[in-house]
Order: structure tokens, then C-alpha cells, then sequence
């Protein structure tokens, strides 16, 4: 498959980062049912979507799709197989 270059910005979500919150809360993300239910069964695929959270140049946080999909030439594949012929019977174990 190809990897589509297309950015496609979540409908329905909303991504803060208060600054004064501990480092462990990373964001916080107000969801708009109605929305973003529709947005999900448009851009769903098998069931899943996959959304990037983002940091836009002006620091505003958002959400995006990660439409990324690997390329036939891009799965790795093992051919390097074991066989008893290059063994060699001096194992010193």
C-alpha cells in the first residue's frame, strides 16, 4: 500500500497542555460525541484510526491522522535459514 501524504485533521477533538499540570499528564482531550463519532466512521479502517497529537509552530496542540501504511517493499522478510550442512563438528561445547 502507499503511504498518503494527505493531512487530515481530526473533527470533533480537541487537544490542551496546561502548563501547570505534573509531568505526567500529557494533555487533555475534550472529545465532541456527535462529532467525532462521525469523523471516526469516515476515516476508520478494519475498525481502527490511528490520530497523532501534534504541537503546531505557534504551540497550539492538535490532532491529526497517521495515515502511514507499509509498502510491499518495506516488509522485512526472513530467508536466512539453519541448516546441519554448515555445522561444524569442533564445537569445543
Amino acid at each position: 500500500m502507499e503511504n498518503n501524504n494527505e493531512k487530515i485533521f481530526t473533527d470533533g477533538m480537541i487537544v490542551k497542555r496546561n502548563d501547570n499540570a505534573p509531568d505526567f499528564v500529557i494533555s487533555n482531550i475534550s472529545i465532541k460525541v456527535e462529532d467525532f463519532t462521525k469523523f471516526l466512521g469516515k476515516h476508520n479502517k478494519n475498525g481502527w484510526v490511528n490520530i497523532d497529537v501534534l504541537k503546531s509552530k505557534n504551540g497550539k496542540y492538535y490532532g491529526q491522522i497517521n495515515n502511514w501504511q507499509p509498502n510491499q517493499n518495506d516488509v522485512v522478510t526472513n530467508t536466512n535459514t539453519t541448516s546441519n550442512d554448515n555445522q561444524s563438528d569442533d564445537l569445543p561445547f
